[in-house]
């Protein structure tokens, strides 16, 4: 088949070897090889690559005499020290201008919650910060060569990171469009924005092909299925840079784009972010890389390593595959970076260590927060011959060649580059009309009973559900912070929720619209529009056990029967990043509107869901599912072509106005036997969750385990009793006696693995109040069995806060991991010891990033 975007024609070749394999999925523009082979399948898997067997692309620059005289003169006057600067990349978080001015570092990026002076910051304060880094990196006073640094954001579904951009939908919303030309416009204006504060690279497009919806990352594939991610790959590449050749291209409104991330972090064992792609090489190259092939012959400038193993090897450090396969057959000329730290999961690799990456064919280090050690271990390495001279310089080389087909060495400031106001493409008008064509364009219609949908906008209309009013949640993760909490609507100055946009169209055509989160209403309504789904979540965060929805909480099911027993029919309008078993949801809806994470502009759920005041259909559904749907929560993976292949709603469905709903009552039965426990949760409404047990320990060394309230130790130094936090007898109280060192602790049945959650901004969060407290020694720590563990003084913090107040107090996972702790085999996630005499209430422990107070790592 043929997929037309702007101008460049991408052809899909179902072509296949009497092996099975596909031998050249994607080509783009002749651009990809057909002389592929297949590789041997022996039915066993290894990291073993057999490069002549993936697809052969042409790198679309043509050799350019004039760079590569400048490059190599460049080259040629830089020290061993510029030349591991410029390897290396820190968060703004943990460098300063001034240390970039002295360790030339080649490139700087905000983090998922790393902001202007740390706060959540409008196009100004970027641009400022922008300035003073750039300015920094080009200052010669003390004899240095002035190499313009990169600064790379994760702007990955609009600039995120900024108030008052733009939010498009994310990812697997915008695979339901089926529209590389739309998705190609939204990279533009994602660049343009981008730009406008002074950011000149984005870690996008994400090219992953997800193929266990249980991954917390599903949110950012565009489709389980590849042949869908490779016909976006070079419209959201040319989007981001413009296209090769034109005079547009890498010019002030675009962008470095990076394609992320290589290889199969989307194919992982049961889901898990991070884990292993256990697939043989036919499906990693076939599959897993399908967007890569035309992302690089549409001249992507840099490709991120993945943080996932392939078969037992870790990415970041695979030499076939990223130097072999990318760097070779694929004929990549730009430059490979890692991801947050990804290197210190190199076998042999610490965060602050790894010739072994640089060696395989990493060119830049993402060293958030470890940027310094790797400075320093890595110049001794090149100084010893263990990272060769050649390796280091064809590193540095392809850095360059991308800095300066950017122009960085010739455009100025960040600030010189762009219009007299830094904010002008901001969430522009322009910009949201594209952003609410697009959410127009990603809703799937599950089920249409009766052909209740379109509604009337002039009937009595209520609005409900805590999806209705809540901008952060209709965006998801990678919103304003890292996992896309702790915000508001007053953070989205240009955003407008789904309830907003009802409102608007309701009153203008002349009806009522009522806002009842609980779905409670003064006047009943002709119809119910109840607006519900997954709270915002990114990485690890969001990995699940099954696709149950909301496993322990029935609140929007129970909402939904509520208003169905007192004859109000319901629309239902799900926000999620990828299917979920909803079955119970469905049934008991009249109509279901999949609306994925549609962004800033909630506006557009109306323009489809209402008619006009005329009574017209300006919008119908357009959106078709690029995930299949689960029949249960525990059919997983479920992906289009595999062998008995049964989903609930298939791969492309999707109803339009036009068609006949004849769905008829689904199945209730989950296939869930076991509890079911929330990732990351240890202690819910003063209960331990499933597989963890409180234990009460007195100062004299003896335990109470299997502990119920109330209850006490045996010496009686310390003891437990059931309190009313927001329902009766969901949390707890602990009182210490003040007769010696005593905690209560959490023990997990079996060991639990921390070490991905260090590995970042995750916190262990407890719900807790002071209710009075003496002075005196108190800690919270975590063991890792006999004689492992670490510990993180609380008392000081603890004086500090308000009495009888309930917070959330968050301790970095990072500290537990610095004072010594082996994260990967945690037996005890809480322990809270007290020596003084005290009082704290505790509602709830869990893995997290949103608190009301951070208790900073201890100093060693």
């Amino acid at each position: 088949m043929q997929l037309v975007f702007r101008d460049r024609r991408v052809s899909i070749k179902r072509a296949f070897t009497t092996a099975g394999a596909l031998v050249c999925a994607f080509t783009v523009a002749s651009a990809c090889s057909a002389d592929v082979k297949p590789t041997p399948t022996d039915g066993v898997h290894s990291a073993v690559v057999h490069p002549d067997a993936w697809p052969k692309v042409k790198w679309p620059f043509a050799h350019d005499a004039a760079l590569e005289q400048r490059v190599k003169s460049l080259l040629a006057k830089m020290s061993d020290e510029d030349k591991v600067g410029q390897i290396i990349q820190a968060d703004i978080a943990s460098v300063t201008p001034d240390e970039v001015r002295k360790y030339r570092l080649g490139s700087i990026l905000a983090g998922g919650n790393s902001k202007p002076g740390g706060k959540l910051s409008g196009g100004k304060a970027w641009l400022e910060l922008s300035d003073a880094f750039y300015h920094a990196s080009v200052d010669t006073s003390d004899g240095g060569l002035g190499i313009p640094v990169l600064f790379g954001v994760d702007a990955v579904h609009g600039h995120n990171d900024v108030v008052g951009a733009t939010i498009f939908p994310q990812n697997s919303a915008l695979g339901a469009m089926r529209d590389p030309a739309l998705v190609a416009e939204i990279a533009a204006a994602t660049a343009e924005e981008a730009r406008a504060t002074g950011i000149n690279w984005t870690f996008a497009p994400t090219l992953t092909v997800p193929q266990d919806d249980r991954w917390g990352r599903a949110f950012e594939g565009y489709s389980e299925d590849p042949a869908v991610v490779a016909s976006y790959a070079a419209a959201v590449v040319e989007g981001l840079q413009g296209k090769p050749g034109s005079a547009d291209f890498l010019d002030n409104a675009h962008v470095i784009a990076s394609a992320k991330h290589f290889v199969g972090d989307g194919s992982t064992k049961d889901g898990k972010d991070q884990g292993d792609a256990e697939v043989s090489e036919e499906n990693l190259r076939d599959v897993a890389s399908a967007g890569y092939p035309p992302a690089i012959a549409a001249g992507v400038q840099t490709v991120m390593a993945s943080f996932s193993s392939w078969n037992g090897e870790k990415m970041s450090g695979h030499k076939g595959l990223l130097t072999d396969v990318l760097k070779g057959r694929m004929d990549f000329q730009g430059f490979v970076v890692g991801d947050w730290n990804g290197h210190g999961q190199v076998p042999g690799c610490t965060n602050e260590d790894c010739p072994q990456a640089i060696n395989a064919g990493m060119d830049m280090f993402m060293a958030p927060d470890s940027w310094r050690g790797l400075y320093k271990n890595t110049l001794a390495e090149v100084k010893s011959g263990v990272i060769p001279m050649s390796r280091l310089d064809d590193a540095v080389s392809r850095i360059l060649r991308v800095k300066m087909r950017l122009g960085l060495f010739d455009k100025g400031s960040p600030s010189s580059q762009i219009s007299d106001n830094p904010s002008y493409a901001l969430g522009s008008p322009e910009h949201r009309a594209i952003a609410r064509r697009a959410v127009r364009e990603t809703l799937v219609l599950l089920k249409n009973h009766n052909g209740i949908l379109p509604l009337n906008p002039k009937q009595r209309i209520l609005v409900a559900g805590d999806g209705a009013d809540n901008i952060p949640k209709q965006s998801g993760g990678w919103t304003l912070t890292w996992q896309g909490t702790g915000i508001t609507n007053a953070d989205f100055p240009n955003g407008q929720s789904i309830w907003g946009g009802i409102h608007e169209q309701v009153v203008a055509a002349g009806g009522t619209a009522q806002l009842s989160v609980d779905g409670k209403y003064t006047q009943k309504p002709d119809v119910a529009i109840v607006v519900y789904g997954e709270n915002p979540y990114a990485e690890f965060q969001g990995d699940i056990p099954n696709l149950l929805f909301s496993p322990g909480d029935s609140s929007n099911l129970d909402m939904i029967k509520r208003l169905r027993a007192q004859g109000i029919p319901v629309v239902s309008v799900f926000l999620s990043g990828r299917p979920l078993w909803v079955n119970p949801e469905i049934n008991a809806s009249n109509a279901f509107v999949a609306a994925w994470l549609p962004g800033s502009e909630g506006g557009g759920v109306a323009d489809v869901i209402l008619r006009t005041a005329a009574g017209a259909i300006d919008h119908d559904f357009h959106g078709k599912l690029a995930y299949s749907w689960p029949r249960t929560a525990v059919q997983t993976p479920l992906n289009v072509g595999q062998k008995n292949y049964n989903p609930q709603f298939a791969f492309g469905y999707g109803l339009t106005y036009k068609d006949k709903d004849t769905l008829g009552t689904l199945s209730e039965v989950s296939g869930v036997k076991d509890s079911v426990v929330a990732p990351g949760l240890y202690l819910q409404r003063g209960k331990p969750v499933t597989g963890l047990a409180l234990q009460l320990t007195g100062a004299d060394g003896t335990s109470v385990d299997e502990v119920v309230a109330p209850a006490r130790s045996r010496d009686g130094s310390i003891r437990i009793t059931a309190i009313d936090y927001q329902a009766q007898e969901d949390a707890r109280r602990v009182e210490w006696s003040g007769a010696g060192a005593a905690s209560v602790a959490l023990h997990a049945a079996s060991k639990l693995d921390q070490d991905r959650q260090t590995n970042g901004d995750v916190l262990l969060v407890t719900t807790m109040k002071v209710d009075a407290l003496a002075p005196g020694k108190i800690s919270l720590a975590v063991a890792c069995g006999d004689k492992c563990g670490a510990s993180v003084p609380l008392d000081a913090m603890l004086a500090a806060l308000p009495k009888g107040e309930w917070l959330r107090v968050g301790v970095p996972l990072k500290c537990f991991r610095e004072a010594g702790a082996d994260m990967t085999k945690i037996d005890v996630p809480f322990r809270l010891q007290s020596a003084a005499k005290a009082t704290l209430s505790i509602a709830r422990v869990a893995l997290g990033t949103d608190v009301d107070k951070l208790v900073a790592c201890p100093t060693h």
